[in-house]
């Protein structure tokens, strides 16, 4: 018996660890709370990240593509479900902060994978990484800001 469940721990392990079972955004977009929503978003976007250097590293060009698509949209939801809060990111900045560290880490991660690419492949991250960081500075200024005049 326990010969039998070792191959489907490694067959489990294996869809897990290999990119076969994708992040998956429906579940943030199907969260009613619009903090929650976002933050189930940025894990979705790390998820996406991870899986995204899983499959480089298997030298699948077109799989990259789509996560990286994946963590775009995952933190446009992110940043869309904050500002649709309506709350002064000031007054109310948990969730705002949450955001900005998990984008700013993200970054890090995004930058570090686009050092480790070929040259040919680098220009795939360039919009994402252009993307994230004007959410980034956006979530940051949100924060840092003055009281409006």
């Amino acid at each position: 018996m326990r010969m039998t469940m070792f191959p489907m721990k490694l067959l489990a392990l294996g869809l897990l660890f290999g990119g076969v079972l994708a992040a998956d955004l429906q579940k943030a977009m199907e969260e009613p709370n619009l903090e929650r929503r976002s933050k189930l978003a940025l894990d979705n976007a790390t998820e996406a990240y991870q899986a995204a250097r899983a499959d480089y590293d298997k030298g699948d060009r077109t799989r990259v593509a789509t996560d990286v698509k994946e963590i775009q949209d995952s933190v446009d939801l992110a940043y869309k479900s904050l500002q649709d809060t309506g709350k002064d990111p000031r007054k109310h900045s948990k969730w705002f902060k949450r955001a900005e560290i998990d984008t700013r880490d993200l970054l890090r991660h995004l930058d570090a994978f686009q050092r480790d690419m070929s040259f040919e492949d680098r220009p795939m991250l360039e919009q994402l990484i252009n993307r994230v960081q004007k959410v980034h500075d956006d979530l940051l200024l949100g924060l840092m800001e003055g009281k409006p005049k």
